[in-house]
């Protein structure tokens, strides 16, 4: 089974796992278990990054040179992924694994980002089998513009203190109870893409509790700065 987590904007800095101020105590177990990567490259934007990380090319290769919502008529910059490209998902579905995407698909143009499609730059489109999640650069945590595959749904209606990120948790949680309760031998793809740590910043009540009574940042940015920076030569 393979678990393929991106979040946005989060810095390589942030995290305890790599010397940051945030603790991210699963983060660090599964580092200390396993491998560490700490030079890499980024497009430093979101379409091109997800592009890149789901077909394993260079973003201007599969025309997202620039985020799909300011898409041009140049070459590598259509914002439109191409077929002769195919996405991890497509290949391991081929061989035998259930695929599916939860959270954020910032790869469809502005004009198919509805439920009438077209659905070809949709996770669906792309060697998906199930979504659950939003299309787009961002969306409201508490009442987000949600589809499960291409159907809108409204899950938080009726529910005061409903939120993306624990709804998306719940929902990954199920999928692989089912998958795995159906059929026990086929291995699972799942790529998670909370778009909580992009703006709008929704977090609930509890986080917002819990981190400000740690006082991380107190000290002021240029201690914190300091800190990180020796924490990660370490």
């Amino acid at each position: 089974n393979v678990l393929l987590v991106m979040t946005d904007d989060v810095g390589f800095a942030a995290s305890s796992t790599f010397g940051g101020p945030i603790p991210t105590p699963n983060l660090d177990r599964l580092a200390a278990n396993g491998l560490r990567y700490n030079r890499f490259h980024t497009t430093a934007m979101c379409s091109p990054t997800r592009a890149a990380l789901l077909t394993g090319r260079n973003h201007h290769a599969v025309g997202s040179g620039i985020v799909t919502d300011l898409a041009a008529g140049y070459p590598g910059y259509s914002g439109v992924l191409p077929k002769s490209a195919a996405t991890v998902a497509e290949v391991l579905k081929q061989n035998g694994y259930n695929t599916a995407m939860f959270g954020k698909h910032h790869n469809v143009q502005v004009g198919a980002t509805s439920a009438a499609g077209p659905f070809d730059q949709w996770p669906s489109g792309m060697g998906f089998e199930y979504f659950y999640g939003f299309v787009g650069g961002d969306a409201n945590q508490w009442q987000p513009n949600l589809f499960r595959n291409t159907t809108q749904i409204y899950p938080f209606e009726g529910k005061p203190g409903w939120n993306l990120v624990t709804g998306m948790a719940d929902d990954a949680i199920d999928y692989m109870t089912r998958m795995h309760q159906i059929q026990p031998g086929k291995p699972v793809f799942i790529k998670y893409a909370p778009g909580a740590t992009h703006a709008p910043h929704h977090p609930t009540r509890e986080w917002v509790d819990k981190i400000s009574k740690m006082k991380l940042f107190d000290e002021g940015w240029n201690k914190v700065r300091e800190r990180i920076f020796e924490n990660q030569k370490r």
